[in-house]
């Protein structure tokens, strides 16, 4: 775990190199420095690139099969679950999230992504393709090169395994830029892929911040591919600089996800799933159930117990094992929650639950859950992405209404249905312009399950055969086999 004297460096080249420039991280629950950070510099990013680009184009990683890429990446799923109290540790400090949580989705949730794409590559497979008996002609799957990727700070470990496992499983090498605020976890897998068996400039991270160290990773001549997770407005940046050098570009974008809730739906059950789909992580999250369109019939009884619920949410210290909502990541990103909560107020009236600071809770970025109701589909609060513990509720009259409402956003991430009826849930499932749809429950994700959003929520899948595809390319491979050679002019 990290003290607060600690200087931490970059990962270049399996080695831990001193940054001519560092930053202070601040544990959002105390507001007390977690330790000094390097803030990588334009030459030192390009240190970075250039030992990736050394090992794809000379070094061992690309060349080996699949089955002992695989190894190296197994290996690090079983030294991260046996470290799972350390890395648990390491990320509530660094991102105020409950220990609870870390513990029992964040590690859990990396390490299975690490697994996961440990045994999926040995199946990564072309295929044959039949063009007549005078040429043999297949597919083969190659990796693309050096990936360059960019993470946010809301569940960093998991989002930096999401990228490297795929991407290193697939022959690549990478270079990783975790967010500032939260660097911590991302530059403990130097370490542990050390150990894994990793060779040398297959993982490189830097930390810094995006304007000098992002942009200097976005806009490299020699990184292939580029691989972000972050807001829409960012993701537009760098959508921009994948076109300025025509290289391949995944997306993972913002959202404002509905939980659409019809008149047959078992009140306790969605309730309770909707307040995880809502407040998981503090509401840090792209896929939160941020709007509840709820059928009018069954307005007030939810209203009421969601209010009831919320009430009882612990919020403190992450670090306390009875804590299920920590701070906000910090003190700007509070004002800025804050700030919706106003809008909400001059939009919507008085919010039913929360709105402001926990009494006692006044060291650190806390916020109170907050619910509003009424919340017409015309407002801000409504249809911007607020990234915090913030939901609104919206009753409509009937299906048509209720399935209208939750398309009406420039956003497609994800969906959740609510309903006693599986039949009806599927039928829904299909009318929703969502990459993820959940029934019944809301924020579950799944290594083996592609992942990923409609419209302005991103580009590609993560996760799943979809993710492990994204960082290749295809050869087609067309031999001649005809007795006679074949003579035009």
């Amino acid at each position: 775990m990290a003290n607060s004297g600690k200087k931490y460096g970059l990962f270049i080249d399996n080695a831990w190199v001193e940054a001519s420039e560092h930053f202070t991280s601040l544990n959002p629950a105390t507001e007390e420095p977690i330790g000094e950070f390097a803030s990588a510099t334009l030459e030192e990013v390009d240190l970075a690139v250039k030992a990736a680009r050394r090992a794809f184009d000379e070094g061992d990683w690309p060349r080996m099969s699949a089955f002992e890429r695989g190894r190296v990446l197994r290996r690090a799923a079983e030294l991260m679950k046996e470290r799972t109290e350390d890395f648990a540790g390491a990320e509530t400090l660094d991102t105020g999230k409950p220990i609870f949580e870390s513990r029992n989705v964040d590690v859990p949730g990396a390490a299975d992504e690490l697994e996961y794409y440990g045994c999926l590559v040995v199946d990564l497979l072309g295929e044959s393709i039949p063009v007549g008996d005078t040429a043999l002609d297949y597919t083969v799957r190659e990796p693309v090169g050096v990936v360059g990727a960019i993470i946010p700070w809301n569940f960093p470990l998991v989002l930096a395994c999401r990228k490297l496992a795929p991407a290193l499983a697939a022959g690549n090498t990478a270079i990783i830029k975790p967010a500032s605020w939260a660097p911590l976890t991302t530059l403990m897998l130097g370490d542990l892929f050390l150990e894994a068996g990793l060779p040398p400039g297959v993982v490189n991270i830097v930390s810094g911040s995006g304007r000098v160290t992002g942009e200097a990773l976005l806009r490299h001549p020699q990184v292939d591919k580029l691989s972000f997770t972050g807001s829409t407005e960012i993701g537009r940046d760098v959508i921009t600089a994948s076109c300025d050098r025509i290289c391949a570009c995944s997306l993972e974008l913002g959202g404002k996800s509905p939980a659409v809730v019809l008149e047959d739906a078992d009140l306790e059950q969605t309730a309770d799933g909707i307040l995880f789909g809502a407040f998981l992580n503090q509401g840090e999250c792209c896929c939160a159930a941020t709007r509840v369109l709820v059928d009018r019939k069954l307005h007030e009884p939810l209203r009421d117990l969601l209010v009831e619920k919320t009430r009882q949410i612990v919020v403190g210290d992450g670090m306390n094992e009875e804590t299920r909502m920590g701070p906000m990541i910090s003190a700007e990103h509070r004002q800025t929650v804050l700030d919706y909560i106003r809008v909400g107020v001059e939009e919507c009236g008085q919010p039913l639950v929360g709105g402001g600071i926990p009494e006692g809770l006044e060291r650190g970025y806390y916020l109170e859950p907050t619910i509003f109701d009424e919340v017409a589909p015309d407002t801000r609060l409504y249809r911007e992405e607020v990234f915090g513990p913030v939901l609104a509720l919206t009753p409509f009259d009937g299906e048509a209404e209720l399935i209208e409402a939750a398309n009406d956003t420039p956003y497609g991430l994800a969906a959740s249905i609510w309903t006693g009826d599986g039949a009806r849930g599927q039928r829904i499932a299909g009318l929703l312009r969502a990459g993820t749809v959940w029934i019944n429950v809301h924020n579950f994700v799944f290594a083996q399950a592609p992942y990923g959003g409609y419209k302005q929520s991103g580009v590609g899948r993560e996760l799943g055969r979809e993710g492990l595809l994204a960082y290749t390319e295809v050869k087609n491979v067309i031999t001649w086999i005809a007795a006679e050679g074949f003579c035009w002019y």
